[in-house]
């Protein structure tokens, strides 16, 4: 038998004492023994003990156990949570009720039986050990989620603006799964609000009221990562001066956000998958795991599969993460849906910086749409803040926004730059892409019927 717990006897018969510890002894690390009852407040205070056996009656009080209750009493002041038994020769029914309701553990009559005494107080012991492992656990996941707060910053609920086909599609994908735990894969260029979309996943899931971590591995160092992502125990390498949890311990029982996965090497790749597929991890210098329970969304604007093909993406790490896979469109695709942003952006820093603004003229609203907006989403609100900062007037105008040029591609011959048939085509089949297909509204930006622009889309074969 493993030798387990520290035991405190406090009694005022030294014979009992003795007996108790020799008899004790095989399964306890530690034995302290006491026969005068007022030294006992002040060690327990100073010393932690698993079990306390204590005498029900003492020398000024030898039938009715008043002093016994007496000490208990005023151990479970200073502990709420130990683990007391009572010892007493004078062992009745209606003394051993009293004690379990005043918070005594059990209780041991004298004389007893030595194999019912051992199995009494080994499992006061184990009770003891399950209550200060929980206690602990309950510490360590209040620790995780302060951790996990910190690293979340308190934000008003979601919204996620999209009237478009493209975007209406996905918020249907979105509510069919959303009572499930599967891993999401969000796909799309930068700027389009993958960050975004992953949060707003997270607020429809079953772990909405669990942590939610996020984590950007394009900014995380291949040397910093097993460290941030898995934790690490003090000692582990030169500065690891203090216990550390990783960002998948503290998600635990919640939602781990990683975006930018297709930044990871290879042999990051690898380690990321072995945790995945285990459900199982461990801090760097540790020699036990924790369990894994994250819901998973990654995010990037890699191409995977591509890199699957040159061989610098896992096709058995995609196959974990992509249970569900989202592409997000550009914002040049999402047709009307630019000025439902816009029109948000706008009266959100109208307020913050006291514009009176009462809307976007519509030579700037020509301007918006005809621009290819390679920055997505991310670039217009950065565009429409610039351009309340800048403005003047009561409406946005043409001359508030500081839209980047596109530069003329250096594969174009100086021919072919010039050439008006090639130029009518590029344009209308530009328009059409930032239209969403809409016919009207292309042909009213072109300045055309829309008769006119059917007769260069059959021309252009568009």
């Amino acid at each position: 038998m493993m030798k387990r717990g520290q035991i405190l006897i406090v009694d005022d018969n030294e014979d009992i004492l003795f007996t108790l510890k020799m008899l004790l002894r095989p399964i306890a690390e530690s034995i302290t023994t006491l026969n005068d009852p007022r030294e006992l407040l002040p060690l327990i205070s100073r010393s932690h003990f698993d079990t306390i056996l204590l005498d029900m009656n003492f020398r000024r009080d030898a039938v009715s156990g008043k002093e016994g209750f007496h000490w208990l009493e005023e151990i479970l002041k200073l502990d709420a949570k130990a683990v007391v038994i009572f010892i007493t020769a004078y062992a009745d029914t209606e003394k051993a009720v009293q004690a379990i309701k005043q918070g005594a553990t059990d209780f041991i009559a004298k004389p007893w039986q030595n194999e019912k005494l051992i199995a009494t107080i080994s499992a006061a012991l184990q009770l003891s050990f399950s209550r200060t492992e929980v206690e602990t656990l309950k510490q360590q996941k209040e620790t995780l989620k302060e951790q996990a707060e910190a690293l979340t910053l308190p934000t008003e609920p979601i919204r996620v603006i999209g009237e478009s086909a493209a975007m209406q599609a996905i918020f249907q994908t979105i509510k069919r799964f959303s009572d499930t735990d599967a891993n999401l894969l969000l796909l799309g260029e930068n700027g389009t609000g993958k960050d975004l979309l992953a949060r707003y996943v997270y607020e429809q899931s079953p772990r909405k009221n669990e942590v939610y971590v996020p984590i950007d591995l394009g900014s995380i160092p291949d040397t910093l990562f097993e460290s941030e992502l898995f934790g690490y125990e003090k000692g582990a390498f030169t500065d690891a001066r203090k216990n550390k949890p990783g960002r998948v311990e503290i998600a635990s029982g919640g939602t781990l956000f990683l975006n930018e996965i297709g930044n990871l090497s290879l042999p990051l790749q690898a380690k990321l998958l072995s945790v995945i597929e285990q459900r199982r991890s461990s801090r760097l210098g540790s020699t036990t795991s924790y369990p894994v329970d994250v819901r998973l969304i990654c995010a990037t604007n890699t191409d995977l599969y591509s890199a699957i093909d040159s061989g610098q993406f896992r096709q058995d790490l995609l196959y974990r993460i992509n249970t569900i896979e989202i592409r997000i469109p550009p914002l040049r695709e999402r047709g009307n849906d630019l000025f439902l942003l816009a029109d948000f952006f706008l009266q959100r820093y109208r307020k913050k910086y006291k514009k009176e603004l009462r809307g976007i003229s519509k030579e700037a609203r020509k301007m918006l749409q005809l621009y290819r907006w390679p920055g997505n989403v991310r670039e217009l609100e950065h565009a429409i803040e610039r351009a309340v900062i800048l403005s003047t007037g009561n409406m946005l105008a043409p001359g508030d926004f500081m839209l980047r040029t596109p530069q003329a591609s250096n594969t174009v011959s100086e021919k072919d730059k010039y050439n008006l048939e090639r130029l009518e085509k590029d344009t209308i089949n530009e328009v059409l892409r930032t239209c969403g297909g809409n016919i009207t509204l292309a042909a009213e930006m072109l300045g055309i019927t829309r008769t006119s622009l059917y007769r260069r889309i059959e021309k252009f074969g568009l």
